[in-house]
């Protein structure tokens, strides 16, 4: 059963310049896996934008709640390709709150924006 969606959008131009200006904002809000390509490579902007705009429809479909960590909520790629939500401490803890055992996350970058949708599903 579907108990939640969340949605965001974010300007690349906009997160890009937030990159350069703070390096290690990247730190926070980002995992290691996150920021690194399945072939090794560090991920365009604009994965990275779409990755973000993700950690935040996560919050969203959760009703926002304070106290939850961006790395406790990652976006990593399937071996297939698709993206995939995996949540620990804090994001998870509230996931459990609501019922929600189980993500679905589509991601999407063009013309300049990124955009993610999370469906939070409960048995």
């Amino acid at each position: 059963m579907i108990v939640a969606v969340g949605i965001d959008v974010v300007a690349v131009d906009r997160f890009e310049r937030v990159l350069e200006r703070t390096p290690t904002v990247a730190d926070k809000l980002f995992t290691e896996a996150e920021r690194t390509s399945p072939d090794g490579r560090e991920r365009h902007t604009e994965s990275l934008a779409a990755r973000f705009a993700a950690k935040e429809a996560v919050a969203k479909a959760l009703g926002a709640p304070g106290g939850m960590h961006w790395s406790d909520c990652e976006v990593l790629s399937e071996a297939d390709g698709r993206p995939a939500l995996a949540v620990t401490g804090t994001v998870a803890e509230a996931a459990a709150e609501r019922g929600v055992w189980r993500w679905h996350v589509s991601l999407s970058h063009d013309g300049g924006i990124a955009t993610a949708v999370v469906v939070a599903e409960a048995r």
